[in-house]
């Protein structure tokens, strides 16, 4: 019994059937509750590290050569990291909201770049 899948599973016939390459191609599908705890879980890591001043402690306390400037050359890496982070919370609650799945691969980029900005300008600021 052949079964119709949605056309999302399968992106097209390979128009290549006699030479040993497959027939089908098939496309992995990550289902949207991953995406979106993916998406909250990386949400409460920078949130954690920004309100919950890990990064000032990670950064700054951390460092043998202790600057007070430190403090406010990380303030100045979260505020960059804050814009990107405005994107990332846009494109979550829309994904969210609004049920468009294909926004959650864009916010959890969006929420990778802020970890990564904020992780770079830490050290960066020390």
């Amino acid at each position: 019994m052949d079964v119709a899948m949605p056309k999302r599973y399968f992106s097209r016939v390979s128009p290549f059937p006699g030479v040993g390459i497959c027939t089908r191609v098939t496309r992995t599908v990550i289902p949207p509750a991953v995406q979106a705890a993916a998406s909250l879980l990386l949400a409460t890591l920078w949130g954690f590290a920004v309100f919950g001043d890990w990064g000032i402690r990670a950064f700054c306390e951390a460092s043998p050569a202790r600057s007070p400037e430190c403090a406010d050359r990380i303030a100045s890496v979260i505020a960059v990291s804050v814009m990107i982070a405005v994107v990332a919370v846009c494109a979550t609650g829309t994904a969210w909201l609004a049920r468009r799945e294909s926004l959650y691969g864009v916010a959890v980029a969006a929420w990778g770049v802020a970890l990564v900005v904020l992780f770079v300008g830490g050290l960066v600021a020390q």
